[in-house]
């Protein structure tokens, strides 16, 4: 019972208290009959039906902690979870401070500095609570599997781990497929890949999965990654396990590998980016116009440098299987991509350089307007020129 309703349990009993004044057996009979059903203590009984008669409809309960925390702080960082891309309360915490220092820098924080003092001593247990009552975008349905095994794999050597040594540059790859809830016909691909050392991500949009098409994705990902690539580690299509991509591969000086058929564990970097960024930010939804190619990665031209710069994650940096559960123990600070470059010592000083003058030069809340704005430019032109439901699927 909470203490709402034993409140409209005093007030329905108000008048029957005030009407035995003066009658002890009367009221104790009463006393007892309230005690029994709230389970509050007899002492208490006469008290509570004081206030509930001297209380002032017009005013409200005044009984309790004081709201330090009032909702024009939640507001505030309302506007942080909103700009940065909705994070969990964890990864949001640690980088909080920096995300309002960029805000201020750039003329996008309103708020009262009462508000902003308060918002930065919150603690990560009050953040968390906050942020847990945020409502998230989501998305109807999941994707389609397009993986489908080649004929040359005994070619490229197989790698399952460890990943906890891997140097900077061992990137992970993988094809998400936005072909809605059919494999059928011609749609977009995006090549994902994420550095396993940094966790450093880059993406980028594609016509089918054609192995020149994957190469010129690959090539378009490497320039926007600051830092020489070493190996890359993809599943097993088609569109990676082949001869060009081989032997492109091979011109440059960069391992190729691949991870077991139906073992999604030996990319479980990448793997996990496919849900976390490709689908969190673009959804499941079919694009089957080729003009929806070029609008696709004008955004992620502007979601990669936002996602490594700006968004935080927790790695895990131990498991132990407890009976049937895994017991997992994650970094107690959130770090994000940009600042796990900085730290890494075998990343060159003139490549650390060169990413803290592109960080200051980024804006925080132009990089998410214009992630909103490209975005909507992407689902405009799927709806403008792509096929209707009834005859997309036969060309």
């Amino acid at each position: 019972m909470n203490m709402a309703t034993k409140q409209n349990i005093f007030k329905e009993h108000l008048e029957a208290w005030l009407a035995a004044r003066g009658h002890k057996l009367a009221r104790g009979q009463l006393i007892r009959n309230i005690c029994f059903v709230t389970g509050v203590h007899p002492k208490s009984v006469p008290r509570s039906f004081k206030r509930v008669q001297l209380r002032h409809s017009a005013i409200g309960e005044r009984r309790g902690r004081v709201t330090y925390y009032t909702p024009d702080v939640t507001a505030a960082l309302k506007t942080v979870w909103d700009v940065v891309g909705e994070p969990c309360g964890e990864n949001l915490h640690s980088q909080l401070g920096e995300y309002v220092r960029l805000l201020k820098r750039d003329g996008f924080w309103s708020h009262d500095p009462r508000v902003t003092q308060k918002l930065l001593r919150m603690s990560q247990g009050t953040l968390k609570s906050r942020v847990l009552k945020f409502k998230r975008q989501q998305f109807p349905t999941h994707g389609q599997s397009t993986t489908s095994p080649g004929a040359i794999h005994a070619l490229i050597p197989v790698r399952t781990g460890p990943w906890d040594k891997a140097p900077v540059g061992t990137l992970q790859l993988d094809t998400v497929a936005h072909c809605g809830d059919s494999v059928a016909g011609d749609y977009v691909f995006t090549v994902n890949a994420a550095d396993v050392a940094t966790l450093w991500g880059t993406r980028w949009a594609q016509w089918n999965k054609g192995q020149e098409a994957t190469v010129q994705s690959l090539e378009a990902m490497e320039r926007q990654t600051p830092f020489p690539i070493l190996e890359r580690h993809p599943d097993s299509g088609s569109e990676f396990i082949n001869w060009h991509c081989q032997a492109w591969s091979q011109a440059r000086g960069q391992i190729l590998t691949r991870s077991r058929p139906n073992h999604k564990n030996d990319n479980c970097f990448v793997e996990e980016r496919n849900g976390h960024v490709v689908r969190r930010w673009v959804g499941y939804t079919r694009f089957d116009a080729q003009a929806v190619v070029g609008a696709l990665n004008a955004l992620y031209e502007v979601l990669t440098p936002f996602l490594n710069h700006f968004v935080a994650s927790r790695r895990i940096v131990a498991k132990e299987r407890v009976g049937a559960r895994w017991v997992i123990k994650r970094e107690r600070v959130a770090l994000t991509p940009y600042q796990r470059v900085l730290a890494r010592p075998d990343v060159a000083q003139e490549v650390k350089a060169a990413l803290r003058v592109t960080h200051e030069g980024l804006n925080l809340f132009v990089l998410k307007q214009a992630i909103d704005r490209r975005l909507k430019i992407v689902f405009t032109l799927q709806e403008r020129y792509g096929r209707p439901k009834s005859n997309r699927y036969f060309r």
